[in-house]
C-alpha cells in the first residue's frame, strides 16, 4: 500500500522584509526576487514529502496579485498539494503586510512541479497527501485537471522547443 502524509507535514513558511535594495524600478518587489523566495520555499516543501533529492522541474503558473513595497514583509507559505508516482506539485501563496499599518494582503499565488532526481527512490512511490483544512482541500482538489492540463501543455512545448533557433543575433545565420 502507498504511505500518505498530511499536508501540514510539507507547509514551510519563509517571511522576508523587503528592502529599497531588493525593489524594482517601479519601487515595488523585483519579481525576480519573489520567484527565488516562492521556488526556495517550495523546494523545502517537496523536500519534506518526498525525503529525497528532488529538483524543481517547472513553475506552472504564477500570478502577481498585489505589488509589495519597500517596509511590507512578504510571506511565502507552501505544502505539496498533489503527487505523482516520481513528481510532486507545490501550492505557493504569497502574502504580503504593509509593517506600518499591519494591513495584510495576498500578494501572488504559483504552482510548481517538483521530481525526484533518477536512481533516489527508483521503484518507491512517492506518498500521496492528504489536505485537511478548507484551503488546503480546495487547492488539492484542483490537482488532477492541474495535471492534465500541464501533459497537454508538455507536448506543445516538447515541440515548440525544438523549433527555437539557438542562432545569436551577433552571429551569421549560415
Amino acid at each position: 500500500m502507498r504511505n500518505k502524509k498530511l499536508c501540514k507535514e510539507s507547509k514551510v513558511i519563509q517571511t522576508h522584509r523587503v528592502f529599497p535594495y531588493d525593489l524594482n524600478h517601479h519601487k515595488t518587489l523585483f519579481g525576480g526576487k519573489l520567484m527565488s523566495f516562492i521556488d526556495d520555499t517550495a523546494s523545502i516543501s517537496a523536500a519534506r514529502h518526498g525525503r529525497g533529492e528532488i529538483v524543481t522541474a517547472s513553475m506552472d503558473k504564477l500570478d502577481f496579485l498585489h505589488p509589495i513595497y519597500s517596509n511590507h514583509s512578504v510571506c511565502v507559505e507552501t505544502f505539496v498539494s498533489g503527487v505523482g508516482s516520481q513528481s510532486m506539485e507545490v501550492f505557493a501563496k504569497v502574502m504580503g503586510e504593509d509593517l506600518d499599518t499591519g494591513e495584510r494582503y495576498l500578494a501572488a499565488t504559483s504552482f510548481l512541479t517538483f521530481v525526484r532526481v533518477a536512481g533516489y527512490g527508483e521503484g518507491e512511490k512517492l506518498p500521496l497527501v492528504i489536505p485537511q483544512t478548507a484551503e488546503e482541500k480546495m487547492v488539492c482538489s484542483g490537482y488532477e485537471k492541474r495535471k492534465a492540463k500541464r501533459s497537454e501543455d508538455k507536448s506543445f512545448y516538447t515541440e515548440f522547443n525544438q523549433a527555437v533557433s539557438l542562432t545569436t543575433p551577433w552571429m551569421d545565420d549560415e
